[in-house]
C-alpha cells in the first residue's frame, strides 16, 4: 500500500531566498489512506530572530526556540521519517522551498530525491475542485464540516492533522478504488482454485438475430454512401 506523509511547516517569514528559516515541522503518516498513529513533530532553532509579524501568525517566539535543536541536529530524523513516502502538502511550493533550503544548507539531497515525486498539493486540488472559491485550510475545513475551532494559531502538527481530514474528504471516492486494487486474500484465491470448472457455455445468435444485424449494417452502409469500412473488409463469399 502507498505510504503517505501529510506535512506542514512554520517559518520565520515567507521567503527562504531572503534568509527566512524553518522553525516547526509536523508530519502525520498514512498507509492505505488510514492513520498509522505515527507522527513527527519538531521545533527547530532557526539561528536568527523570529519577527513579530511571524509570531502573530504562529505564536512561536525567539525565546521559545533558543534551546531547540538546529536543523542539522534533526535532519536524519526527518529524512528517515519521510524517505520513500508520497508527500501531501497544502501549498507545496512554499513548504518544499523551505525544506529544500534547509537540506541544502546541511548538504543533503532535496526532497525530490528522497520521496515519491511530485508531492500532492492540496491547494491545487482545491482550486481545481472549487474554482473561484477560497482554498485556505480554514475555508476547506468549513466546506467539509471539519472541526477547527481550536486553531487559534497556525501550528505545523495541528495543521497537518487538519489537512489529513481535508485530504481524505477531498479524495473520498478513491477508497473503493484502493480496495479494488488490493490483492485477494489467500483464502479467496484457494477457494477459487478449488471451484469445479465446467465447460464454457456457448451462446449463438439465431437466424432471425443474424438477419436483423445484417439489415442494420446495410442501413448504416447506405446512409454513409457506401463508406463503411467493415464492408470493404468482409471476406469474399466462397461457393
Amino acid at each position: 500500500m502507498t505510504r503517505q506523509i501529510v506535512l506542514d511547516t512554520e517559518t520565520t517569514g515567507l521567503e527562504w531566498q531572503n534568509g527566512d528559516r524553518l522553525i516547526e515541522l509536523g508530519c502525520v503518516e498514512l498507509v492505505g489512506r488510514k492513520r498509522t498513529g505515527r507522527h513527527l513533530h519538531l521545533y527547530v532553532n532557526p539561528e536568527r530572530e523570529v519577527p513579530e509579524g511571524a509570531v502573530a501568525v504562529h505564536g512561536i517566539t525567539t525565546e521559545f526556540l533558543a534551546d531547540k535543536p538546529r536543523f542539522r541536529d534533526v535532519v536524519d530524523q526527518f529524512v528517515d521519517f519521510v524517505r520513500g513516502a508520497e508527500l501531501i502538502i497544502h501549498n507545496a511550493a512554499f513548504d518544499v522551498g523551505f525544506l529544500d533550503n534547509e537540506l541544502s544548507i546541511v548538504k543533503r539531497s532535496p526532497l525530490r530525491e528522497i520521496c515519491v515525486w511530485p508531492a500532492i498539493d492540496t491547494v491545487r486540488m482545491a482550486r481545481d475542485m472549487f474554482p473561484g472559491k477560497r482554498a485556505n485550510l480554514d475555508a476547506l475545513c468549513e466546506r467539509f464540516g471539519i472541526e477547527n475551532s481550536h486553531r487559534e494559531f497556525h501550528g505545523a502538527l495541528l495543521d497537518a492533522e487538519l489537512l489529513v481530514e481535508v485530504y481524505l474528504a477531498m479524495t473520498r471516492g478513491q477508497e473503493s478504488l484502493i480496495i479494488d486494487l488490493e490483492p485477494e486474500p489467500a483464502a479467496v484465491r484457494a477457494a477459487a482454485a478449488a471451484r469445479p470448472r465446467g465447460a464454457l457455455r456457448q451462446v449463438r445468435a439465431t437466424a432471425e438475430e443474424i438477419a436483423e444485424h445484417e439489415r442494420v449494417l446495410a442501413d448504416i452502409d447506405k446512409a454513409s454512401g457506401g463508406a463503411t469500412v467493415w464492408r470493404s473488409l468482409e471476406p469474399a463469399t466462397t461457393n
